[in-house]
């Protein structure tokens, strides 16, 4: 794994990119730009490029139907309809908090939301980890985050991990049949340069977690224990999907926000979408389903 030259395939130099998500029925990655308010697509089987700017802070983009998105937004859970262009609320999310904004999120295989909230001062722990399930109900499962990142889940929705950037810890829990969390331990300490953002799990269970300030991604056992690591010629590395025909094409967003004027002369593709191939295959990525699926 060492061995693996991460390279870059679209470098659109995004301030804080974010949220890669493979599309298999189009062959395309979409991914956001947090600070750009913008969320591109890459069609892989024709290099083709796309962007559109949304009405404010993009965290994720999940797939809600074949040809429709869900993105959480700075204030809210929106539809996106890539043919028109537009966004529209949905659920508003945490209006006493003018302060927070939505992070990071990803779907799993029933078909549930999970995403976060953080300060986007990145001071305050006012953030929180949250569940949308069952016909759009919505739920805190965890809370007292600066940054919230990454959640993720085994191949068998028994544990869920979540990063708690700023202390440098990604967590694990047991996930219940009603999406309860219990049960919450450290599963990873990040040692040496970075902190833990987006993460993604293959099909043996392995997680794997990008490191902004970092420079690289590493390959986490899941018993906890570092089996890998791969490099990348740009610091800010900052979340990772698994896609193509067989699942082990992964692609990563990485970004310059942070960076001094001289870093960023030294790291030219900082901000670009890069492509490594994996020793493993990953795992599908779901639609969110407001009514969620009860086959636990």
């Amino acid at each position: 794994m060492n061995s693996i030259q991460p390279v870059c395939i679209w470098p659109l130099s995004a301030e804080l990119g974010e949220g890669p998500l493979w599309h298999g029925a189009e062959c395309a990655v979409y991914f956001v730009d947090i600070k750009g308010r913008n969320i591109h697509r890459y069609c892989t089987a024709t290099g083709a490029k796309q962007s559109w700017t949304v009405p404010c802070q993009p965290g994720f983009i999940a797939a809600l139907t074949e040809k429709s998105f869900l993105c959480g937004l700075r204030d809210g859970l929106y539809s996106f309809d890539p043919v028109a262009g537009h966004c529209l609320r949905l659920v508003e999310v945490e209006p006493d908090l003018p302060g927070n904004r939505i992070n990071d999120g990803f779907v799993d295989p029933y078909g549930r939301l999970w995403f976060g909230t953080m300060d986007d001062a990145e001071t305050a722990a006012s953030g929180s980890l949250y569940q949308m399930g069952e016909f759009g109900k919505l739920s805190r499962r965890d809370e007292g985050y600066v940054i919230t990142n990454g959640p993720a889940m085994s191949p068998d929705a028994r544990t869920l991990y979540h990063a708690d950037t700023v202390r440098r810890l990604v967590y694990a829990f047991d996930v219940g049949h009603d999406g309860v969390l219990s049960e919450k331990r450290i599963f990873a300490r990040i040692s040496g340069s970075g902190y833990p953002d987006g993460m993604a799990v293959d099909a043996d269970g392995f997680v794997w977690i990008a490191l902004f300030g970092g420079a690289r991604v590493e390959r986490w056992s899941p018993d906890g224990m570092l089996a890998g690591v791969v490099q990348f010629p740009c610091a800010n590395v900052t979340k990772l999907a698994f896609g193509g025909d067989d699942l082990r094409s992964v692609y990563v967003t990485t970004a310059w926000k942070g960076l001094s004027p001289e870093e960023r002369e030294r790291q030219p593709l900082a901000g670009g979408l890069f492509l490594f191939r994996a020793p493993a295959s990953g795992l599908p990525q779901p639609a969110f389903s407001k009514v969620v699926s009860r086959r636990y």
